[in-house]
Protein backbone atom coordinates (compact mmCIF):
# COMPACT_ATOMS: atom_id res chain seq x y z
CA UNK A 1 0.00 0.00 0.00
CA UNK A 2 1.49 3.41 -0.96
CA UNK A 3 1.76 6.21 1.57
CA UNK A 4 -1.52 8.15 1.69
CA UNK A 5 -1.43 11.70 0.31
CA UNK A 6 0.49 13.93 2.75
CA UNK A 7 -1.68 16.35 4.74
CA UNK A 8 0.80 19.19 4.30
CA UNK A 9 3.35 20.05 1.68
CA UNK A 10 3.46 17.89 -1.45
CA UNK A 11 -0.24 16.98 -1.57
CA UNK A 12 -2.16 20.05 -0.53
CA UNK A 13 -5.80 20.89 0.05
CA UNK A 14 -8.56 22.31 -2.10
CA UNK A 15 -10.06 25.66 -1.01
CA UNK A 16 -13.00 23.96 0.73
CA UNK A 17 -10.55 21.79 2.70
CA UNK A 18 -8.47 24.84 3.56
CA UNK A 19 -11.65 26.38 4.96
CA UNK A 20 -12.13 23.30 7.18
CA UNK A 21 -8.54 23.67 8.41
CA UNK A 22 -9.10 27.38 9.01
CA UNK A 23 -12.18 26.63 11.11
CA UNK A 24 -10.19 24.06 13.11
CA UNK A 25 -7.42 26.61 13.66
CA UNK A 26 -9.92 29.22 14.83
CA UNK A 27 -11.32 26.74 17.36
CA UNK A 28 -7.86 26.79 18.92
CA UNK A 29 -7.60 23.13 20.00
CA UNK A 30 -4.86 20.75 18.81
CA UNK A 31 -5.91 18.33 16.09
CA UNK A 32 -4.67 15.65 13.72
CA UNK A 33 -4.94 16.28 9.98
CA UNK A 34 -4.68 13.40 7.53
CA UNK A 35 -6.24 11.73 4.50
CA UNK A 36 -8.04 8.41 4.54
CA UNK A 37 -7.69 5.54 2.10
CA UNK A 38 -9.90 7.36 -0.42
CA UNK A 39 -7.84 10.53 -0.21
CA UNK A 40 -10.49 12.42 1.76
CA UNK A 41 -9.33 14.93 4.34
CA UNK A 42 -9.93 13.97 7.97
CA UNK A 43 -9.62 16.28 10.98
CA UNK A 44 -9.63 14.73 14.46
CA UNK A 45 -9.73 17.27 17.29
CA UNK A 46 -7.89 16.10 20.38
CA UNK A 47 -9.92 16.13 23.62
CA UNK A 48 -9.61 18.74 26.35
CA UNK A 49 -9.48 15.96 28.94
CA UNK A 50 -6.27 14.14 29.84
CA UNK A 51 -7.54 10.79 28.57
CA UNK A 52 -5.01 9.10 26.25
CA UNK A 53 -5.87 8.86 22.56
CA UNK A 54 -5.21 5.54 20.83
CA UNK A 55 -4.23 5.27 17.16
CA UNK A 56 -4.57 2.01 15.23
CA UNK A 57 -6.39 -0.12 12.71
CA UNK A 58 -8.86 -1.49 15.27
CA UNK A 59 -12.40 -0.04 15.27
CA UNK A 60 -12.19 0.69 18.99
CA UNK A 61 -9.23 3.05 18.58
CA UNK A 62 -9.91 6.75 19.06
CA UNK A 63 -8.20 7.43 15.73
CA UNK A 64 -9.13 4.39 13.65
CA UNK A 65 -7.31 3.76 10.34
CA UNK A 66 -9.01 0.58 9.07
CA UNK A 67 -7.87 1.07 5.45
CA UNK A 68 -4.16 0.81 6.30
CA UNK A 69 -2.95 -2.79 6.50
CA UNK A 70 0.48 -1.69 7.75
CA UNK A 71 -1.04 -0.19 10.89
CA UNK A 72 -1.30 -2.48 13.92
CA UNK A 73 -4.65 -2.92 15.65
CA UNK A 74 -3.34 -0.65 18.41
CA UNK A 75 -0.36 1.18 16.99
CA UNK A 76 0.48 4.27 19.08
CA UNK A 77 -0.89 6.44 21.85
CA UNK A 78 -1.11 10.18 22.27
CA UNK A 79 -1.17 11.62 25.76
CA UNK A 80 -1.59 15.13 27.04
CA UNK A 81 1.04 16.24 29.54
CA UNK A 82 0.50 19.74 30.86
CA UNK A 83 -0.51 21.88 27.91
CA UNK A 84 1.34 19.74 25.37
CA UNK A 85 0.58 16.51 23.53
CA UNK A 86 3.05 13.66 23.31
CA UNK A 87 3.15 10.44 21.31
CA UNK A 88 4.58 7.04 22.19
CA UNK A 89 4.71 3.62 20.57
CA UNK A 90 6.09 1.56 23.48
CA UNK A 91 6.34 -1.55 21.30
CA UNK A 92 2.64 -1.54 20.42
CA UNK A 93 3.21 -1.57 16.66
CA UNK A 94 4.79 -4.04 14.29
CA UNK A 95 6.12 -1.45 11.81
CA UNK A 96 6.99 1.42 14.15
CA UNK A 97 5.86 5.02 14.47
CA UNK A 98 7.77 7.91 12.90
CA UNK A 99 7.83 11.65 13.66
CA UNK A 100 9.34 13.85 10.95
CA UNK A 101 10.98 10.74 9.50
CA UNK A 102 12.60 9.54 12.74
CA UNK A 103 11.44 6.31 14.33
CA UNK A 104 10.12 6.70 17.87
CA UNK A 105 12.20 5.05 20.56
CA UNK A 106 10.62 6.87 23.49
CA UNK A 107 7.79 9.29 24.23
CA UNK A 108 8.10 12.48 22.17
CA UNK A 109 6.57 15.91 22.61
CA UNK A 110 4.73 17.12 19.51
CA UNK A 111 5.03 20.58 17.99
CA UNK A 112 2.78 22.34 15.50
CA UNK A 113 3.46 21.01 12.00
CA UNK A 114 5.10 17.75 13.08
CA UNK A 115 4.40 14.88 10.68
CA UNK A 116 3.53 11.55 12.28
CA UNK A 117 3.59 8.39 10.15
CA UNK A 118 1.94 5.17 11.22
CA UNK A 119 1.97 2.40 8.65
CA UNK A 120 1.31 4.10 5.30
CA UNK A 121 -0.68 6.98 6.79
CA UNK A 122 0.90 10.36 7.41
CA UNK A 123 -0.78 12.72 9.88
CA UNK A 124 0.04 16.33 10.65
CA UNK A 125 -0.18 17.46 14.24
CA UNK A 126 -1.58 20.98 14.38
CA UNK A 127 -1.53 23.13 17.51
CA UNK A 128 -3.01 26.54 16.63
CA UNK A 129 -1.66 28.12 19.82
CA UNK A 130 1.88 27.29 18.66
CA UNK A 131 1.31 28.45 15.09
CA UNK A 132 3.58 31.09 13.59
CA UNK A 133 0.75 32.34 11.38
CA UNK A 134 -0.15 36.06 11.20
CA UNK A 135 -2.44 37.53 13.83
CA UNK A 136 -6.13 36.69 13.47
CA UNK A 137 -8.45 39.55 14.33
CA UNK A 138 -12.19 39.04 14.75
CA UNK A 139 -13.59 36.75 12.09
CA UNK A 140 -10.76 36.88 9.57
CA UNK A 141 -7.01 37.03 9.23
CA UNK A 142 -5.54 40.38 8.20
CA UNK A 143 -3.56 40.00 4.98
CA UNK A 144 -0.14 41.69 5.03
CA UNK A 145 0.61 44.52 2.63
CA UNK A 146 2.07 43.18 -0.61
CA UNK A 147 3.70 44.79 -3.62
CA UNK A 148 2.09 44.21 -7.02
CA UNK A 149 4.93 41.86 -7.96
CA UNK A 150 4.61 39.85 -4.73
CA UNK A 151 0.88 39.52 -5.22
CA UNK A 152 1.27 38.27 -8.80
CA UNK A 153 3.73 35.62 -7.59
CA UNK A 154 1.33 34.62 -4.80
CA UNK A 155 -1.58 34.21 -7.23
CA UNK A 156 0.58 32.14 -9.58
CA UNK A 157 1.68 29.95 -6.65
CA UNK A 158 -1.98 29.31 -5.76
CA UNK A 159 -3.27 28.82 -9.33
CA UNK A 160 -3.11 24.98 -9.34
CA UNK A 161 -5.64 24.90 -6.46
CA UNK A 162 -8.16 26.65 -8.68
CA UNK A 163 -7.36 24.61 -11.77
CA UNK A 164 -6.92 21.11 -10.31
CA UNK A 165 -8.76 20.92 -6.98
CA UNK A 166 -8.12 18.51 -4.09
CA UNK A 167 -4.80 17.02 -5.19
CA UNK A 168 -3.21 20.24 -6.39
CA UNK A 169 0.28 21.20 -5.33
CA UNK A 170 1.70 24.72 -5.22
CA UNK A 171 3.14 25.88 -8.53
CA UNK A 172 6.87 25.30 -8.90
CA UNK A 173 9.32 28.19 -9.21
CA UNK A 174 9.71 27.35 -12.92
CA UNK A 175 5.94 27.36 -13.50
CA UNK A 176 5.60 30.72 -11.77
CA UNK A 177 8.55 32.13 -13.72
CA UNK A 178 7.08 30.96 -17.04
CA UNK A 179 3.63 32.38 -16.25
CA UNK A 180 4.91 35.79 -15.14
CA UNK A 181 7.90 36.00 -17.50
CA UNK A 182 10.35 36.28 -14.63
CA UNK A 183 13.61 34.58 -13.82
CA UNK A 184 13.55 31.71 -11.32
CA UNK A 185 15.91 33.78 -9.14
CA UNK A 186 13.37 36.63 -9.06
CA UNK A 187 10.60 34.19 -8.11
CA UNK A 188 12.68 32.81 -5.24
CA UNK A 189 13.35 36.35 -4.00
CA UNK A 190 9.63 37.20 -4.01
CA UNK A 191 8.75 33.94 -2.27
CA UNK A 192 11.29 34.58 0.49
CA UNK A 193 9.69 37.99 1.03
CA UNK A 194 6.21 36.40 1.09
CA UNK A 195 7.29 33.83 3.68
CA UNK A 196 8.46 36.70 5.88
CA UNK A 197 5.36 38.82 5.33
CA UNK A 198 3.07 35.95 6.28
CA UNK A 199 5.25 35.05 9.27
CA UNK A 200 6.20 31.54 8.17
CA UNK A 201 9.88 31.87 7.27
CA UNK A 202 10.76 29.72 10.30
CA UNK A 203 8.59 26.78 9.24
CA UNK A 204 10.11 23.58 7.86
CA UNK A 205 11.06 23.93 4.20
CA UNK A 206 8.71 21.15 3.08
CA UNK A 207 5.66 22.91 4.55
CA UNK A 208 6.29 26.56 3.69
CA UNK A 209 4.78 26.69 0.20
CA UNK A 210 1.58 24.83 1.08
CA UNK A 211 1.17 26.88 4.26
CA UNK A 212 1.59 30.09 2.25
CA UNK A 213 -1.20 28.98 -0.10
CA UNK A 214 -3.39 28.19 2.90
CA UNK A 215 -2.81 31.61 4.46
CA UNK A 216 -3.33 33.37 1.14
CA UNK A 217 -6.86 31.93 0.89
CA UNK A 218 -7.63 32.35 4.59
CA UNK A 219 -6.63 36.01 4.66
CA UNK A 220 -8.35 36.95 1.41
CA UNK A 221 -5.02 37.94 -0.15
CA UNK A 222 -6.03 35.56 -2.97
CA UNK A 223 -9.63 34.90 -4.04
CA UNK A 224 -11.29 33.06 -6.92
CA UNK A 225 -11.65 36.39 -8.71
CA UNK A 226 -7.87 36.41 -9.16
CA UNK A 227 -7.89 33.35 -11.41
CA UNK A 228 -8.80 34.94 -14.70
CA UNK A 229 -8.02 32.93 -17.83
CA UNK A 230 -4.39 33.32 -18.75
CA UNK A 231 -3.54 34.80 -22.18
CA UNK A 232 -3.07 32.17 -24.88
Amino acid sequence: MPVTPAPLGRHAAAPVELKQQYDANRAGRPYLLFRDGNGEQRIVTLPETRDPVSVGRGPSCDVSLPWDEKVSRVHAQLERIGDDWTIADDGLSRNGTFVNGDRLTRRKRLFDGDLVRVGSTEMAYRAPAQSLAPTVTGRSMVAPALSDAQRRVLVALCRPYHDAGSYATPATNKQIADELVLSVVAVKTHLRALFQRFGIDDLAQNTKRARLVELAFESGAVTTADFKPRPA
